[in-house]
């Protein structure tokens, strides 16, 4: 008989080992890397040079691999991280100074794509952890507050810089003012001002801060957690979250509740859980790794 360890011990660890940008179904991209280790989808933003500024390709290579990743049952969990000394620096300004000449058209087909890829992380029907180290600025406290959960290191740095260069974070707008409120977005997206991980996890950016060698060992522990959930339960928890957010506990929502646990309860997967606690031992979906012997 076995049960579910309670840690993370053999769980994927991150960041991934230098190596080939792959993914899982074999594609290779020229801006991020996808590993995949024991059911944790490493996905990093590789242009170290560019501090992991995004351009047209990456938001492209990013969409098509959160995509692919969403698709794969193999894939419990999304680890989304920087290669080199930055997290995301957001855009590439020589990427924003080439999209300044396009028609506008082009200009807003390039900003629906930008628009598409944050949905697509934001939507994801697994969980997803952002880890953060360096900067982030613009877009990415936009992929930080797309992610489920966030943890950087402590001396990480944080800015809504849009404003300093003529612009708006719009895009971003909807996951950031989601994660730290309208009154903070209302000081950061008009101030600009450079932020510190202190304050990102004062006003909701982050959930945890962490010395920067520390940083990995607990997000292991939070994947180890993750692992022992249901992946179907995970996806609906997500859709229940988006469900009731924000909205007045009224007759429509107690019915959608409702609805939602007695299907939940009915699936197959929630069947094996409640067989599985009531028999004393893993479910089906926990992976052999963290099963006690």
């Amino acid at each position: 008989m076995t049960r579910a360890k309670t840690t993370a011990a053999k769980t994927a660890k991150v960041p991934p080992k230098a190596a080939e940008p792959h993914s899982p179904k074999g594609a290779r991209y020229a801006t991020i890397a996808v590993d995949v280790r024991e059911s944790v989808a490493l996905v990093t933003l590789s242009r170290p040079k560019m501090h992991n500024a995004f351009d047209a390709t990456m938001i492209r290579e990013l969409t098509q691999a959160l995509s692919t990743l969403d698709g794969d049952a193999s894939v419990r969990a999304v680890v989304l991280l920087g290669e080199g000394k930055s997290f995301c620096a957001g855009a590439d300004l020589n990427w924003m100074k080439e999209m300044a000449g396009y028609d506008d058209a082009k200009n807003l087909a390039d900003a629906k794509a930008m628009a598409w890829m944050l949905r697509t992380l934001y939507m994801l029907g697994k969980p997803t952890i952002a880890r953060v180290h360096g900067s982030a600025f613009g877009g990415g406290v936009g992929l930080i507050a797309c992610c489920d959960i966030a943890f950087a290191a402590q001396d990480a740095t944080f800015s809504l810089s849009e404003a300093k260069l003529g612009l708006i974070p719009a895009a971003i707008s909807p996951y950031v003012v989601e994660a730290i409120g309208a009154r903070q977005a209302r000081r950061y997206f008009l101030s600009a001002e450079r932020f510190t991980a202190a304050e990102a996890f004062r006003i909701g950016l982050v959930h945890e801060i962490y010395p920067f060698a520390e940083l990995d060992g607990r997000i292991n522990e939070v994947l180890g957690a993750l692992l022992l959930a249901g992946p179907r339960a995970q996806a609906e928890c997500k859709a229940l979250i988006r469900a009731v957010a924000s909205r007045p506990i009224d007759e429509s929502v107690i019915a959608d509740t409702a609805t939602r646990i007695a299907r939940v309860r009915g699936s197959a997967e929630g069947k094996e859980g409640v067989a599985a606690f009531l028999d004393k031992r893993a479910p089906a979906w926990v992976p052999e790794s963290l099963r006690e012997p």
